[in-house]
């Protein structure tokens, strides 16, 4: 441990609560610039929001949302209009404060006029969700299912996914939100941190009974009433999938501003916790998504009062412990040496095949086409050589044998519980990534490196060099469109690390984007008029930069 951060070089850091150690300039680092920002309740649902703009279908596993304060007014209308519409619908929302965590904060209301306008909501914004009155049970409780997700890398995108995690219980038995239960929070909230203060509570050392279990218990258990546990998985899958889509454009943009590429700078991988409520037919809903998820493999016992010790929790303990284990495993800067080891090996046995195999084909002949090629290759073998790419046959193993004579570390260790989701799957999803390519032109214009916001010059430069200004729409058009946008972006008083800059950020340049495109493809659905513009912005960019390189050959 080093509290006050560590100069000299190491393979992985791992920080306890975000990537902030400015001195770190190689080696591997368990978070992401940004990724606790890009995951609070606000930025997430704007995220979802954008992503379900364009494909409504695809993105139905999130909650209806409304951001408070500035959306008060919008989510009183709308939900007057609904109940206007179905006199029957009898909802229930739940409020949950933007930077709040493990349960803090958080009320259930019935009516918009419920919501408690006092001081705090201005000082601490918040979100308004639809409640899932409808959850399935299981021992008559509602509970939630916390899943370990590993986003590995960024660029390129790899993620894996926890084949086990956690399922954590109420303490009272369900019943659906009325005026007289709302208020019950052990009937309600599935948190541990609240849950654990019920004197119904439960700790077991069994992964199938007790307020906190496996959630391969609850799959077995849901397997053996004649579930669909592979579609639930699946659906899993997709949804975690296709939320860190939704996340990966923000985080691009932190993460330029502090790596700027061409600058030594560490690579990142962090540990995500995605909180997932199950519904009676089993379709999975994304509650939030936790950039801190807690490791604890321990919980406090009252041995008398006011006298507590730390006692082990074998549940957390058989999950977390294998999720900490497997990811050093994939992040294990070693096994990439031991790899290119091995390969290096059969480099060379390939070499020295194919050389031995041409010159026994010349043996006696006088042909030069042959000769020239045996020539190159054993010169290219000569250089692989110095180079260390391969190992020469002094060096080189017997036959049978493989590089390292050593067993490796990982021969006693149990499989992987990590299960790698895209890019395995990515030609199912690649067609949602449009918001990435939209944050791809946005930073490309930022100008400055290290900034995350773009600047009046920017956006014009953008727009002129995609030559998306015409007699209809004007220069002074495209100035007015930045002004008005950014203005009103830059007032919601977002949580931001450049706060104080006034210029446009990621978000409002998205809708700046897709205002272009409904403008020039009227007549198209979002995504297709999205689509279309961005071919157009990447197609004459990719000439322009065409017509550079031939001037500076010129």
């Amino acid at each position: 441990q080093f509290p006050f951060g560590r100069r000299l070089p190491c393979d992985i850091y791992w920080h306890g609560v975000s990537f902030h150690d400015n001195n770190i300039f190689s080696g591997q680092v368990n978070k992401f610039p940004g990724m606790t920002e890009t995951v609070r309740k606000i930025t997430l649902s704007r995220a979802m929001r954008t992503m379900r703009d364009l494909f409504p279908l695809e993105y139905n596993f999130y909650p209806r949302s409304w951001i408070l304060p500035e959306e008060l007014p919008l989510f009183v209308a709308e939900v007057r209009t609904m109940k206007d519409s179905n006199p029957s619908w009898k909802p229930t929302f739940i409020v949950k404060p933007d930077g709040g965590c493990q349960g803090d904060g958080i009320y259930l209301i019935k009516d918009p006029s419920d919501i408690r306008l006092t001081g705090s909501i201005q000082s601490r914004p918040a979100v308004v969700q639809e409640y899932i009155c409808k959850p399935l049970l299981v021992d008559k409780l509602k509970f939630d299912i916390r899943l370990y997700v590993l986003l590995k890398s960024l660029e390129p995108l790899e993620i894996y996914i926890a084949k086990d995690g956690l399922s954590r219980f109420c303490t009272e038995p369900y019943q659906e939100p009325t005026l007289k239960n709302l208020h019950q929070v052990f009937m309600h909230l599935t948190n541990y941190s609240l849950n654990i203060h019920s004197g119904n509570f439960i700790h077991s050392a069994s992964a199938n009974t007790g307020s906190k279990r496996t959630f391969s218990s609850i799959l077995c258990r849901l397997s053996s009433r004649g579930a669909d546990v592979k579609k639930l998985w699946s659906d899993i899958i997709s949804l975690v999938i296709k939320t860190i889509i939704a996340l990966t454009p923000e985080l691009k943009v932190y993460y330029q501003s502090d790596i700027p590429a061409g600058k030594p700078g560490p690579t990142c991988f962090q540990i995500l916790g995605f909180d997932i409520l199950l519904m009676k037919d089993l379709k999975p809903v994304l509650l939030e998504v936790n950039a801190n998820p807690s490791m604890r493999i321990e919980h406090e016992q009252e041995l008398s009062p006011g006298v507590f010790e730390n006692v082990p929790s074998p549940v957390d303990e058989k999950v977390k412990v294998a999720v900490i284990r497997d990811t050093l495993r994939l992040m294990d800067p070693q096994k990439k040496k031991r790899k290119d080891a091995h390969l290096s090996f059969h480099t060379y046995l390939n070499f020295s095949a194919q050389l031995q195999s041409l010159r026994a084909g010349i043996a006696g002949m006088k042909d030069k086409q042959h000769k020239h090629h045996s020539l190159k290759l054993s010169l290219k073998l000569k250089f692989y050589l110095k180079l260390g790419l391969c190992q020469s046959p002094e060096r080189a193993p017997g036959a049978g044998e493989e590089p390292d004579a050593a067993p490796s570390p990982e021969a006693a260790l149990p499989s992987l519980c990590l299960k790698q989701v895209f890019p395995k799957y990515a030609r199912h999803f690649s067609y949602l990534r449009l918001v990435d390519r939209v944050a791809a032109l946005f930073i490309r214009f930022l100008g400055v490196k290290g900034t995350t916001k773009l600047g009046p010059t920017g956006f014009r430069t953008f727009v002129r060099n995609c030559k998306l200004s015409n007699s209809n729409f004007s220069m002074a058009a495209v100035d007015i469109l930045y002004i008005d946008i950014t203005r009103r972006w830059n007032s919601m008083g977002i949580d931001h690390k450049e706060s104080g800059n006034p210029g446009m950020c990621l978000q409002a340049f998205v809708e700046a984007f897709f205002c272009l495109a409904q403008k020039k493809y009227k007549a198209l659905p979002l995504h297709k008029q999205v689509l279309s513009l961005l071919e157009l912005c990447e197609c004459r960019l990719a000439g322009l930069h065409g017509k550079r390189l031939v001037w500076g050959c010129g």
